[in-house]
């Protein structure tokens, strides 16, 4: 970051050193979240069947090579068929997974039903912050489907950061929750995204540093990253030993929504000012991560 973004981003480090009132404001602001993702895949109609009957959402638009799914008319996941895209190898960064945010523990009790009736589940945890089942679609794309718990509840660190955890999950309490629904309710969300990446210190520089996202909890091997005070919209690991950067199957871009439109243009110059590419999109732009993968912006 040797441009005049970065010098601005260091000035306003230092003055913030000083004054811990004074802080640089994030490109990416406190009201972002994350909008729709896409997937790259070979078998178009076994993939959508996997997210209309097992995770719950709607068909909203296809043709040949697309489908468009989301929930209460409002697209979460675009599918892409690419019969030339090669499957992506065991170097390649990408997807962990899809985090589809469902309001309620009785949708996630239903959506449990669902896995046990139509598919597998290959995790269950309880983060603290929220619970969460882990499973896989046709094309080996990680899926979590997860519920907030309040977020009075959610335990905080001694920095006032959000604390994320690993226990296990009762599955039997879960499924007696179940309101036995057939779909995703309206409200639900892509609450976040978890990627694999080749350099988790490149991922922090771009993610953290250029986009200014919050860092709310760390590893040495991964990073769980916010806008504003959620517990993360983003996660990012090496824990696979990922090489080469992203290509062939699998995640296509995903996105984040920023209020307005002059807050779109904001981030837009603030990342030409960081150096990064920006290639213009339907209703927003696209940068490139240092992994490789498609991030998007587009306002609300």
């Amino acid at each position: 970051m040797d441009s005049a973004f970065a010098e601005i981003y260091i000035r306003d480090r230092r003055t913030s050193d000083r004054d811990p009132r004074m802080t640089r404001t994030p490109l990416v602001p406190d009201a972002a979240r994350i909008g729709r993702t896409a997937l790259t895949v070979a078998d178009l109609e076994a993939t959508a069947a996997f997210y209309r009957d097992v995770v719950g959402l709607s068909v909203l638009a296809e043709t040949e090579t697309t489908a468009t799914l989301g929930v209460d008319g409002t697209a979460l996941l675009v599918l892409r068929r690419d019969d030339d895209a090669p499957p992506r190898t065991d170097d390649r960064a990408g997807l962990f997974h899809n985090a589809f945010r469902v309001p309620s523990r009785a949708a996630l009790g239903a959506t449990l039903e669902r896995i046990r009736d139509r598919s597998e589940l290959s995790g269950a945890s309880d983060h603290y912050v929220s619970e969460a089942l882990y499973l896989a679609d046709p094309e080996g794309n990680g899926v979590e489907v997860y519920a907030d718990r309040p977020r009075a509840e959610w335990p905080r660190t001694e920095d006032g950061k959000i604390g994320i955890g690993t226990v296990s999950l009762d599955l039997d309490d879960l499924v007696s929750a179940s309101d036995g629904a057939a779909a995703a309710p309206p409200g639900t969300t892509v609450g976040h995204v978890h990627l694999e990446a080749t350099s988790l210190s490149a991922s922090r520089a771009f993610y953290a540093d250029t986009l200014g996202l919050q860092v709310q909890t760390e590893s040495p091997s991964a990073l769980f990253l916010a806008a504003g005070d959620y517990h993360h919209h983003l996660g990012v690991n090496v824990w696979n030993g990922r090489s080469r950067p992203a290509d062939g199957r699998g995640v296509a871009w995903f996105e984040f929504l920023v209020p307005d439109e002059a807050t779109l243009t904001t981030v837009r110059r603030g990342l030409a000012a960081a150096d990064a590419s920006v290639t213009e999109r339907e209703a927003g732009f696209e940068v490139e991560d240092p992994s490789g993968i498609a991030v998007r912006f587009r306002a609300e």
